[in-house]
């Protein structure tokens, strides 16, 4: 059953990150990420009977794995703006080599055969999306490149945290305190930084509150994947790659970005590692 939970959150992913990149045509990185996450509690207030009977110690932790992901997505809100949504979505698979090593190190999992060669082959797919042409123009790809790693390096500590958490609280406990906290931390970053809102462009992007019913939907499925005994980090990161192909896709479909072949051959590759993996 998990592995189908965390199937249908890698689709939900993939075409999230294809509707980010719709959202920011029409709005900054800033104030996409804070209607996004305010719209998101919104949708999980009915929880907060439940949220309430939490067990208090474990708050500091959700506070912490928010103040990670609130940094993931700045980073990853930006890479996402400038950088073709294909690349990106092979890219942000990078992820598998660091929830791989803090899953090893944090939980104990053990890697057998089977997940060392699917995470090399996961490791070569990268490497040869970073090798042939891209068809970006923005000068400070490297840039972009960095941030979608420090993306990457935060979410797979989210991830470690979300399988540590479940372990002590439901799914919907956890879902609703990480969004308020978000929604906390983006809204003191608007107001520290004095940031202008386009109210009325903001009001007409109608890609925010299809991101909103996705992410939700999305993230309740992957944290009852974590609340699973037999499921673990390594596996469930690997399972969400899943979502390359809709990202290439539709970045294809939906921007005319180039050099799908290519990227397919990668995601391919990658996606071979995946499932060796999980054998």
């Amino acid at each position: 059953m998990w592995i189908a939970l965390v199937c249908l959150y890698g689709v939900l992913k993939g075409i999230r990150d294809v509707i980010k990149k719709k959202a920011l045509e029409k709005n900054t990185a800033m104030e996409v990420l804070f209607f996004y996450t305010l719209i998101s509690f919104v949708f999980v207030t009915p929880e907060i009977k439940n949220a309430l009977a939490i067990d208090y110690h474990y708050i500091g932790f959700i506070m912490i794995k928010s103040l990670i992901i609130f940094i993931a997505w700045i980073c990853s809100f930006r890479a996402i703006k400038k950088l073709p949504i294909g690349f990106y979505g092979i890219m942000d698979m990078s992820r598998v080599i660091f929830a791989a090593v803090l899953g090893v190190c944090m939980l104990g999992e053990v890697m057998t055969g089977h997940k060392i060669a699917g995470m090399l082959m996961v490791l070569a797919g990268l490497l040869f999306v970073n090798f042939g042409k891209n068809d970006s123009s923005d000068k400070t790809k490297p840039i972009y490149i960095i941030l979608v790693l420090i993306s990457c390096l935060g979410n797979a500590v989210s991830e470690l945290l979300d399988k540590m958490l479940m372990r002590h609280m439901n799914s919907g406990q956890l879902q609703f305190w990480y969004m308020f906290f978000l929604v906390v931390l983006y809204l003191a970053y608007l107001l520290v930084t004095r940031s202008k809102i386009q109210w009325r462009t903001l009001f007409k992007n109608y890609w925010i509150l299809i991101l909103s019913v996705l992410f939700v939907i999305g993230d309740k499925a992957l944290f009852v994947a974590c609340g699973k005994q037999d499921s673990t980090v390594v596996a469930m990161t690997l399972i969400k790659q899943c979502s390359v192909l809709i990202t290439i896709i539709g970045g294809r479909i939906v921007f005319k970005e180039k050099q799908i072949i290519y990227k397919l051959i990668c995601a391919a590759v990658i996606i071979a590692g995946i499932v060796f993996a999980v054998m």
